[in-house]
């Protein structure tokens, strides 16, 4: 991860866009550990669909700032 991203360059996205990434990283990382670190195959629908409502959380909720 460069320090650009980490002192805020959002890497040219919108700031949507930055929340969605986020909603998504935060949700991954918490399936991740919810599973011993190890997504199996058979877990992918379930993980998908826990991204999805993330996702829509996140839309639902996001206003420009």
């Amino acid at each position: 991860m460069s320090d650009a991203y980490v002192v805020g360059d959002p890497d040219g996205l919108s700031p949507l866009l930055v929340e969605l990434r986020d909603a998504i990283a935060r949700e991954l990382h918490a399936q991740l550990a919810l599973r011993a670190e190890r997504i199996e195959l058979a877990d992918l629908p379930e993980v998908a669909y826990q991204v999805t409502v993330q996702v829509d959380r996140t839309l639902r909720a996001w206003r420009p700032r």
